[in-house]
């Protein structure tokens, strides 16, 4: 059984992470780079930057100093999909995980110059530990206000599944288990994409019709590259695929989705960007995605599109004509 944590990353989703466990009852260390900010939890025990209206337990030990990390059984990587391999290799370096049980990957994404998932990256950095995925429809905004939530933790091994699982249950909180790690990590990776494009479609204010279509088209393209990634297709059909997929194309707390409704509205993706301190994971998704698409040959209009409107600066209105345009086809092909 797992009787420790550690929280690798200070974002939302981490610091949501953080009090699910607390409240599990584990012994829990919370661990983010910036110093600056950390000190700040640790006095305040808020996270004020990401999550303010969330109050950290006392038993949660909140550090900016690798060194400082006791041996846990469980590590928690949730920090964004570009910065896991650093924070992997600093992880090992530093020993924290020497005595871990498990290692769980939050972080949905597709490392773009090697087409690895995050469990690949973080098994390469940390050898000879059972690895993980924590994944599914989990916004932190709606989980740190204890609102009824559900996750799949993909595992190939059952017992550790179930030792992972049983720290994310609580009563508001239910964890469905997968031997699917492939097919979790890229529904969770691809969804991102497609939430730009349903912001894009209401900037646009295209409407609901169009917006439905385009998730639905949307998850056929996950099935195709997610299936010749070796995922399996009923995994796409669950919470890390159309869950994932449903809540990050409606939900006012996507940043995938906020990046697309301003795009769709005519701002420019470089001001967006810099207006937000949260990493939409979308937009280097996109060009991780269709790379691994065309590497496969699997056909995948939306992202073609979505990749130049991010991409190469293909205007929102002229992906939409492109996608309308295209030659009809049966809906299954």
């Amino acid at each position: 059984m797992i009787q420790s944590a550690t929280v690798i990353g200070a974002g939302s989703w981490g610091t949501a992470l953080a009090s699910v466990l607390s409240l599990r009852g584990l012994k829990v260390q919370f661990w983010g780079r910036d110093a600056e900010l950390m000190a700040q939890i640790r006095e305040t025990r808020r996270n004020e930057r990401y999550l303010p209206e969330l109050v950290l337990a006392d038993n949660v030990t909140v550090t900016s100093d690798l060194a400082a990390l006791q041996p846990a059984d469980m590590l928690v990587f949730v920090v964004p999909s570009k910065a896991v391999r650093g924070t992997a290799e600093l992880v090992a370096q530093s020993g924290a995980a020497s005595q871990a049980r498990v290692l769980v990957s939050c972080a949905k994404g597709i490392e773009l110059e090697t087409g690895r998932r995050m469990t690949e990256i973080i098994g390469e950095s940390i050898p000879g530990v059972p690895l993980a995925v924590l994944t599914g429809p989990n916004h932190a905004e709606e989980v740190s206000r204890q609102l009824a939530t559900a996750a799949v933790v993909a595992c190939q091994n059952d017992e550790v599944a179930k030792w992972v699982q049983s720290c994310f249950t609580l009563p508001f909180f239910r964890t469905y288990t997968t031997d699917d790690i492939a097919g979790a990590e890229w529904a969770g990776a691809m969804k991102n994409p497609y939430a730009i494009a349903a912001g894009i479609a209401l900037g646009l204010k295209l409407g609901d019709n169009a917006i439905a279509a385009l998730v639905t088209r949307a998850l056929a393209e996950m099935v195709r590259l997610g299936v010749a990634e070796g995922g399996r297709v009923e995994t796409f059909y669950g919470l890390s695929g159309v869950g994932d997929l449903m809540a990050t194309c409606y939900s006012e707390h996507s940043r995938n989705h906020r990046v697309g409704l301003m795009l769709g509205q005519g701002k420019p993706l470089a001001e967006i960007i810099a207006s937000t301190r949260m990493v939409a994971e979308g937009v280097p998704n996109t060009a991780s995605l269709h790379r691994a698409a065309k590497a496969r040959g699997v056909r995948m209009p939306l992202l073609d599109e979505i990749y130049a409107l991010v991409h190469e600066g293909k205007s929102p209105k002229e992906g939409m004509r492109a996608l309308l345009s295209r030659d009809p086809r049966p809906e299954a092909d």
